[in-house]
């Protein structure tokens, strides 16, 4: 299985923000923008792995600035690091007001995607390698949010996560 960079897995999606994606305030809805961003983290881990891949996580999701009625949405995601069958996908949400020609940061998350086989069960991913700086500690970064994923989800001890011990115990 040949190793791929995070450029490899590079999505980026543009929507028009229209009526009935939108609250009364005229403001995209939450709803509707993870729908978007769950598409544009299933394709960078497809292009990653080549194979189908179901939501297995989505981590905070902050809401800096709203995209209004009328605004372009931009989606940028791809992959910081891949584990045994899982990869965590760093998304960046921009929206744009495109007749004051102003673009802002709106939203980041991360999300984790498991690839699966032709039966439905959990299949290898081919390994992650960082090229930049960023990537680099986004890389790292991955570890420590996947063992805290793993913690609040139940299915790792808080003694068990080396990269957070620190956290949780006193030595």
């Amino acid at each position: 299985m040949k190793e791929k960079k995070p450029q490899d897995s590079l999505v980026i999606m543009s929507e028009l923000v229209l009526p009935n994606d939108t609250n009364t305030l005229g403001n995209l809805m939450g709803g509707k923008l993870m729908h978007w961003m769950d598409i544009a983290g299933a394709i960078a881990s497809q292009k990653h792995c080549n194979c189908p891949v179901v939501t297995a996580s989505v981590d905070n999701v902050s809401f800096a600035n709203p995209i209004k009625l009328g605004n372009l949405l931009t989606i940028e995601a791809k992959l910081t690091r891949s584990f045994n069958t899982s990869m965590e996908v760093y998304l960046r949400i921009w929206g744009e007001d495109l007749s004051a020609q102003y673009k802002y940061l709106s939203n980041e998350a991360y999300m984790t995607f498991v690839a699966l086989d032709p039966n439905g069960r959990p299949r290898k991913v081919p390994d992650l390698i960082p090229e930049t700086d960023i990537e680099q500690k986004m890389h790292e970064g991955a570890l420590r949010r996947r063992q805290l994923r793993l913690i609040l989800g139940g299915k790792m001890k808080t003694e068990d996560a080396d990269e957070l011990r620190a956290l949780f115990i006193k030595e």
